[in-house]
């Protein structure tokens, strides 16, 4: 038996800092395989994966940011559990949010979230983006060296969700998260119960959509408490909050880690660096190539409502599947050579990191103009970007420190030194 035959994949933190090897031995054995810790069946074949992902007739997401940890909270039973499954939702940790809903409810918020998302807005946002960009790196451009999530990222991507939602500069401080127990946290134990990072961020919009439909003003929060279903019906603020804590989980934790995962790819290679540096019009590949190696959703998971067939296997209602979406990214079947970063790459963006079917990310382009943003006044700004070898080590032996997570991939920090440009 194979060492990692052995493995509690939910459990073990030896694959924090690499798991591919463990998703290539689970690929060798065909792209969906049932894992015997917890009765899972893991997707790591790109197709099969995709397939999943758009069928929400047959697979629920009710469980997409925790899969089997803790178990349901009821015995799975007949031939459809669609019932079963919103008879229970109250008690599903996470259940109740635009990312673990079905439809219809889903569809009725999603388009609130469209409704914020315009192209308008993503247009103002990019111009705010790039000022953002430069008064950050202000702080510390001096000291030849930077605390990347800390005196950057986290604070990036809070800002620039803040900034889309018409928040006023003065009120940035009352929208910023503080994470404890996250969903997927490995160690925490299957009874363990996430936080809420976002009880803030929910309390503070609470209070300033309502403020606004009694008084508007000449803003955006204006704008977004004035957004309507698509029926024209006006929604309660407790959905139109829903979604805005959605925006923030989804957009400012997973986009402060690719802005690691970015610079942290320049920092190590330096013909690369050079390579962007001579040719900005590259930038937009390399991110798509990140994105595809280093998208910060390692895995979402799916709960079997109906019987259906994932690949060959048959499930049956109630049994867990796990799509493994980094893997699913160097499935060899879709990408040639997969765990090498081609910035030529020519079907680079049929990658999977911001998912597919109802459930894809509707943040996508607003996360993609981040970290075009970010690496490239990192670029202007900067020269030499290295890895500080006193906080990381030397090249051959680096330390790094791995979000503890088996849904989320990415640094905890990253310290980096420069020259200025």
């Amino acid at each position: 038996m194979s060492y990692f035959d052995q493995i509690d994949y939910f459990h073990d933190s030896s694959l924090l800092a690499d798991p591919h090897p463990y998703f290539d031995h689970l690929r060798a054995k065909g792209p969906v395989v049932q894992l015997s810790a917890h009765n899972v069946y893991a997707v790591t074949g790109y197709a099969e994966g995709a397939a999943v992902f758009r069928d929400d007739e047959r697979f629920s997401a009710v469980i997409s940011p925790n899969g089997p940890l803790p178990p349901l909270p009821f015995t799975p039973e007949g031939a459809d559990i669609t019932d079963q499954i919103e008879a229970h939702r109250h008690l599903i940790p996470g259940a109740n949010n635009l990312a673990t809903l079905d439809r219809p409810q889903h569809t009725r918020l999603r388009s609130l979230l469209m409704g914020m998302i315009t192209p308008k807005r993503l247009q103002e946002n990019e111009a705010f983006m790039w000022q953002l960009a430069d008064n950050q790196i202000d702080d510390f451009i001096e000291q030849g060296r930077v605390s990347l999530l800390a005196d950057y990222g986290k604070a990036f991507a809070t800002n620039v969700i803040a900034d889309l939602l018409g928040v006023p500069r003065d009120d940035y401080d009352k929208v910023r998260t503080n994470h404890a127990t996250r969903p997927g946290q490995i160690g925490v134990g299957s009874a363990g119960r996430p936080s809420n990072p976002y009880e803030n961020v929910s309390g503070y919009f609470a209070e300033a959509i309502d403020e606004r439909r009694r008084q508007p003003r000449l803003d955006v929060m204006s704008d977004l408490a004035a957004v309507r279903n698509s029926d024209g019906s006006i929604p309660p603020v407790d959905d139109v909050v829903m979604v805005v804590t959605q925006l923030f989980g989804a957009g400012s934790d997973t986009t402060g880690l690719m802005i690691l995962a970015a610079l942290r790819t320049l920092a190590e290679d330096a013909e690369l660096q050079r390579e962007l540096r001579d040719d900005r019009t590259l930038v937009p590949d390399f991110v798509e190539e990140l994105l595809r190696l280093e998208g910060a959703t390692r895995a979402e998971f799916r709960l079997v409502k109906k019987a259906a067939k994932v690949g060959e296997l048959d499930v049956s209602p109630g049994d867990i599947v796990m799509l493994v979406i980094s893997a699913m990214n160097r499935d060899p079947r879709q990408f040639v050579d997969p765990h090498e970063l081609r910035i030529d790459r020519k079907n680079a963006r049929t990658h999977i990191a911001f998912g597919r079917g109802i459930h894809s990310c509707a943040g996508a382009p607003l996360a993609r103009s981040e970290l075009r943003i970010s690496i490239e006044r990192f670029l202007d700004r900067t020269a030499n970007l290295r890895i500080d070898e006193e906080k990381h080590g030397p090249a051959d032996a680096r330390r790094y420190e791995h979000v503890p997570s088996y849904l989320m991939q990415g640094l905890q920090e990253l310290h980096l030194q420069f020259d200025r440009a």
